[in-house]
């Protein structure tokens, strides 16, 4: 295999970068994008190194926070202006190892360039060998990264967000990828931060091939900043962000805000049905707040839990292409529930094909997921019921999702079973239905539906003992006065 050398740096008359495209990388970054988003280093940021002849990157004076990011570079082989996906790769001429370095101290400075932060001379390590495209699948690419001899990043482009055809396509419909210039794909999580002193190794492989190991050594810098340009400074959100999170950045955790549903409030919310809730939530004239016409598969289950939305728009063939692969909406929303949670599904009514099937039900169910309710189709029924977390529905069918849908977006406002639902909304589900309860009127809310409850066991009783509803259900004055006396000697 070639070696990077100088002549082929001097070939790289740009240099892209990719901010999030991993998953697990988006996970702790807490944010997964619809789209890929760019950012250019300048070509003189290139270095190579290898365990023969390390390349050196000096943290500049004044500066704490050196990031290292392990990525893998494409090398484009041949000019590409608008270029169809399919078509994509054919354009990559070779594979190699990079570090996509920068100071986070400079970001304030750069208004999201990262011109200042990334661009350093030295700040993009390649190498040491290339790999030719060609030879190898991208979607079998394996990332691995080691800062003073610990593995720190292990990943691999299966399940990429943004496949590394779909990356030099995007680009293509704008600019013209010349011969030579380099795309760095993002960084999988376990970035972190490297001191002076310090040894950061990335090597890329895959099946027989390897780019070797691209050895970095961190200086310290002796030369201040000039005044008449931005200074380096850091506070607790940027080490955050450079070491991945408060705890490896040795800060205390942030005291979470109070929890909208409460254990307290989440059992009160299962002592009552759906019927008393929607006759409350009618009093306060809310009449459109039922998810209808679905069925479900553990109809035995009351469930309570915080809407998380997903929205599918009908199925267009050029678009399915960009937004139906990979890591789509619909992957991304079941990846990233969490314990308790409801996945609630806008499938427009559509009947003809599945919204989810057993394996990601399954995952739904491993993250912890309350339920998931979907006005649109199941595929592999047998297995989905099969599960202990319930699922609502329209009906059974076996046709995949692309048929009829485009896994779209996420955590947005949406309307299923002719309800509107948005992120953070409570959902209660019985046997009797499925209801939205909005989170400011939910605590007074199931306190009413409490009393309503006694009320109407009284009003049971009496008309078991045989006496007539007329007065009764609802109660005037006298009966009322019956139920306090009876209330009272219930908490004796």
């Amino acid at each position: 295999m070639e070696k990077v050398t100088d002549h082929i740096l001097a070939a790289a008359r740009k240099v892209i970068a990719v901010h999030i495209n991993y998953p697990s990388r988006a996970a702790q970054r807490g944010r997964t994008p619809e789209q890929p988003s760019y950012f250019l280093k300048p070509s003189s940021s290139l270095t190579f190194g290898s365990a023969e002849a390390p390349s050196s990157v000096e943290r500049p004076a004044g500066c704490e926070l050196l990031g290292y990011e392990g990525e893998i570079a494409l090398v484009i082989g041949k000019p590409a202006r608008r270029v169809s996906i399919e078509d994509a790769w054919s354009h990559v001429g070779w594979v190699t190892a990079s570090n996509d370095l920068g100071v986070y101290d400079l970001r304030y400075a750069d208004k999201g360039s990262n011109l200042r932060s990334k661009g350093g001379d030295g700040f993009t390590p390649v190498g040491p060998a290339l790999i030719p495209a060609a030879d190898v699948d991208p979607s079998q690419l394996r990332i691995r990264t080691w800062h003073n001899g610990e593995l720190v990043q292990d990943d691999t482009t299966e399940g990429l967000l943004f496949p590394f055809a779909r990356l030099v396509a995007d680009l293509s419909q704008l600019l013209t990828l010349e011969t030579g210039d380099i795309i760095l794909t993002g960084t999988p999580a376990g970035a972190s931060v490297a001191q002076p002193g310090d040894v950061v190794e990335v090597e890329v492989t895959a099946v027989g091939l390897s780019s070797g190991r691209l050895v970095t050594t961190v200086t310290e810098g002796t030369t201040p900043f000039a005044d008449f340009g931005a200074r380096p400074k850091s506070d607790d959100t940027q080490r955050e962000e450079a070491y991945g999170s408060r705890e490896a950045a040795g800060l205390p955790p942030l005291e979470n805000p109070a929890p909208v549903l409460t254990p307290e409030l989440k059992k009160k919310l299962e002592s009552v049905a759906t019927a008393t809730l929607s006759s409350q939530l009618r009093k306060r004239g809310l009449n459109n707040v039922s998810i209808d016409g679905l069925q479900a598969t553990r109809p035995d289950r009351r469930v309570v839990g915080l809407a998380r939305t997903l929205r599918y728009v009908p199925n267009r063939e050029d678009l399915f292409k960009t937004h139906g692969g990979g890591f789509n909406a619909q992957k991304r929303a079941i990846d990233s529930v969490n314990e308790g949670e409801i996945l609630v599904m806008e499938a427009r009514g559509e009947k003809g094909t599945g919204t989810v099937g057993d394996i990601l039900a399954l995952r739904a169910q491993m993250r912890g997921a309350a339920a998931i309710i979907t006005d649109g189709g199941v595929r592999d029924y047998s297995a989905v019921a099969g599960l202990d977390m319930p699922t609502y529905f329209a009906n059974p069918h076996p046709a995949v999702l692309g048929r009829r849908h485009i896994p779209w977006d996420t955590d947005i406002t949406i309307a299923c079973g002719g309800a509107t639902v948005q992120p953070g909304d409570i959902i209660v589900a019985d046997s009797d239905g499925i209801l939205v309860i909005p989170p400011a009127i939910a605590g007074e809310l199931v306190d009413e539906c409490i009393e309503q409850e006694k009320e109407e066991s009284f009003i049971f009783e009496m008309v078991k003992q045989g006496n007539s509803v007329d007065g009764l259900y609802p109660m005037n004055a006298q009966w009322r006065a019956r139920y306090q006396e009876w209330e009272g000697a219930q908490g004796d």
